[in-house]
């Protein structure tokens, strides 16, 4: 059952990362917040507790999506922007992005994962993961600490990166 959820993760990161358009006339750059996304499901599982020390998931909330032409930009706290390029802690959901038990490259979310082709929440939700080691996947909370990236004109939408990733549990 695993390795089902995990091809299938496989390939909707495939087809998101192949066909860079948006079906109908959504705009295109980041997604709005709130879960009125395409490709974005509302969260069903209880959003992980903060914990002290710990980036908390309603500080990455701070951040709003402005028109400009027709995308949209992120605007974020400055709470948000004085992190950026610090080293800090995170906690959360692993959301795989390819196959096998070990992952370097995955997207850390606020929620558990329900849906294995949708995000559970906007981009203000999730945090793109580059580790310096495999970790392991599981269905457990993870603890990471890296380099927190604000990133502000994305190609995929994402708000939010952790660079040189290491577990800490």
């Amino acid at each position: 059952m695993k390795s089902i959820a995990l091809i299938a993760l496989a390939l909707a990161g495939s087809v998101f990362a192949a066909d860079n358009v948006l079906p109908g006339n959504l705009p295109p750059g980041p997604a709005p917040t709130g879960n009125n996304a395409y490709g974005v499901t509302p969260p069903s599982g209880k959003p992980i507790e903060d914990k002290a020390g710990y980036l908390s998931w309603k500080t990455l909330a701070k951040v709003e999506p402005v028109p400009q032409g027709a995308t949209f930009i992120p605007k974020f706290d400055p709470a948000i922007s004085a992190l950026n390029n610090k080293t800090i802690k995170l906690q959360g959901f692993m959301l795989p992005l390819g196959m096998g038990e070990g992952q370097k490259h995955f997207v850390l979310t606020a929620t558990p994962p329900t849906c294995s082709y949708c995000l559970p929440g906007g981009p203000d939700q999730v945090v793109e993961i580059k580790s310096t080691q495999p970790v392991k996947f599981s269905y457990e909370p993870l603890q990471l600490t890296g380099k927190f990236v604000v990133l502000k004109d994305d190609p995929m939408g994402m708000y939010y990166r952790l660079e040189d990733a290491k577990l800490i549990n």
